[in-house]
């Protein structure tokens, strides 16, 4: 068995530094929290593999070979996409609001608070308390969103169909070099994707503002809608 691994690894490092979907999954979650983006990155890794199994067992073949099928899974992940932008939106709004409810109880209560406050300290469970982001979700949350992410992407299907094959020797044994390119693949995509995490984290000190938060999240939304909407009309 022989492959070009060189010029893979090339389209390989090309590919994953063009943003996609998994790209804003990944960054939202972790500007959020490092743990959260990690997870996010193994759940869109873990997608990709169920690309690479598909295409060594011949699936991708099929699917695309279907124009129903493959409209169904762009369909699906354009829709996953609205969904995720629409969720993202309204959690800006409940954090909007919550974060003005707060600002006009503690001016309301702005003489009691400078009386009492250096005696008894913050109540458990106040403001003071709370963490930066009330509504930070789950690793398993974002685990899934990755995964569901890549799993949907008509993109990710066409280059195990279309471009992995370009670089195989095509010999008696198509599923190993499918499962090597596919493995290398998933195997640059986690290093990347970790490091970029913890380039990603480091926005969480400026989301500790609420207004600064509430924009991001608004941005990240509408982004997320706007990328469903160019996968719906991809052709």
């Amino acid at each position: 068995m022989s492959v070009d691994l060189a010029g893979f690894l090339g389209v390989v490092l090309l590919a994953y530094l063009v943003p996609g979907p998994d790209f804003l999954v990944i960054v939202r979650a972790a500007a959020r929290r490092a743990a959260l983006g990690r997870a996010a990155a193994l759940g869109a890794q873990t997608g990709l593999c169920v690309h690479m199994c598909a295409a060594a067992l011949g699936l991708s073949v099929l699917a695309a070979g279907s124009a129903l099928a493959f409209t169904a899974v762009k369909l699906a992940g354009a829709a996953y996409l609205a969904y995720l932008g629409v969720r993202v939106l309204l959690q800006s709004r409940r954090t909007g609001g919550d974060s003005r409810d707060t600002s006009a109880t503690a001016a309301a209560h702005g003489g009691r608070g400078s009386e009492h406050g250096a005696e008894r300290g913050p109540e458990p469970g106040s403001g003071a308390d709370a963490p930066a982001h009330p509504a930070l979700g789950s690793r398993r949350d974002s685990f899934v969103q990755g995964f569901m992410t890549n799993v949907l992407n008509p993109k990710a299907a066409l280059f195990f169909l279309s471009v992995l094959p370009q670089f195989t020797r095509h010999g008696d044994s198509p599923a190993e070099e499918i499962f090597l390119l596919g493995g290398l693949d998933v195997a640059v995509g986690v290093v990347y994707w970790l490091l970029l995490v913890r380039v990603a984290a480091r926005l969480r000190s400026l989301l500790a503002r609420p207004a600064w938060r509430r924009r991001w999240e608004r941005t990240t939304g509408w982004l997320f809608i706007a990328v469903g909407v160019g996968v719906a009309t991809a052709d």
